[in-house]
């Protein structure tokens, strides 16, 4: 068990350490980075989509899109189970930072200052970085339902605050993502649960979602429910291997009754978990053990 602490705290401290490390080296750059339309383009390729029970996000998204192939039941969890996941790689040093409270603070974030803010950044109206900031803005301003607290982060320290307001200023945290081993050559294809899936001490966590804006937004997000958070070792034919990150939600009874999930997974609305892998450039924090 103390080994295994102390392994959990050194990969927090590496993670505060590159957050800090990147938001540094923005800083000189937010203002004039996003400026033209070519050079902003990277961040409307972030993953968009929330999937805990929120279809404000999901709805739009046509069944066949190949980004939904992240669901699946609890009883998929176990060793030699093979199934169809996306799990896209990208290179985050090329994809927007977070900033430091300060810088993000100066930067107006509200839909009701959308024209200034697309000023701002010097996007016309029309454009795509327009409409992926005005997306973005609308989902942080959304009512969360019943049973979920949620915040739109904007940099570490308020992404931390409110970790902290859900699990106690005092706890001892970890932060999980989803890890390829080996570099993948495609996004969508089989892959099959080499071992037996490891389960988290938690019953609640927090997930932190990309969003798509000229600036790194994280949409951080918690059910009171009980959630089960897995690590899952998975491995496709061609040799691919991945340490993923998975959420099993047991109660779904407050969830949408049209949510993708239920119609993906042929299951009646509101009636069984939903489980999920959460992509790369995800962010999943969980409390440790006292």
């Amino acid at each position: 068990m103390g080994s295994d602490f102390a392994s959990w705290c050194i990969s927090l401290s590496v993670f505060f350490a590159l957050m800090c490390a990147q938001a540094s080296n923005v800083r000189k750059t937010t203002r004039t980075q996003h400026i033209g339309e070519g050079a902003s383009t990277n961040y409307l390729q972030q993953a968009s989509s929330t999937m805990d029970g929120d279809t404000h996000v999901l709805a739009h998204m046509d069944h066949m899109d190949p980004s939904l192939n992240i669901f699946f039941k609890i009883d998929d969890l176990k060793v030699g189970k093979t199934m169809p996941i996306y799990l896209p790689s990208k290179d985050l040093s090329a994809s927007p930072h977070l900033l430091s409270r300060e810088e993000a603070n100066s930067i107006p974030f509200s839909s009701t200052q959308f024209p200034q803010l697309i000023e701002f950044f010097s996007f016309s109206k029309d454009s795509r970085q327009a409409k992926a900031m005005e997306y973005t803005l609308e989902q942080c301003e959304f009512e969360p339902p019943k049973g979920e607290i949620r915040f739109c982060a904007t940099s570490l320290e308020s992404m931390l605050d409110f970790v902290h307001s859900v699990f106690g200023l005092d706890a001892h945290l970890k932060v999980l993502t989803t890890t390829f081993l080996k570099k993948p050559t495609v996004f969508l294809q089989n892959y099959t649960i080499l071992g037996m899936p490891k389960l988290f001490p938690t019953s609640r966590i927090i997930a932190c979602h990309t969003l798509p804006y000229p600036y790194a937004v994280f949409y951080c997000h918690s059910q009171k429910s009980e959630t089960r958070l897995f690590q899952v070792s998975l491995g496709a034919e061609n040799g691919d291997r991945v340490q993923a990150s998975a959420a099993c939600h047991m109660d779904t009874s407050q969830w949408d009754r049209d949510h993708i999930s239920f119609r993906l997974l042929k299951i009646k609305p509101r009636s069984s978990p939903v489980c999920h892998f959460f992509p790369p450039d995800n962010l999943v924090w969980v409390p440790l053990p006292a």
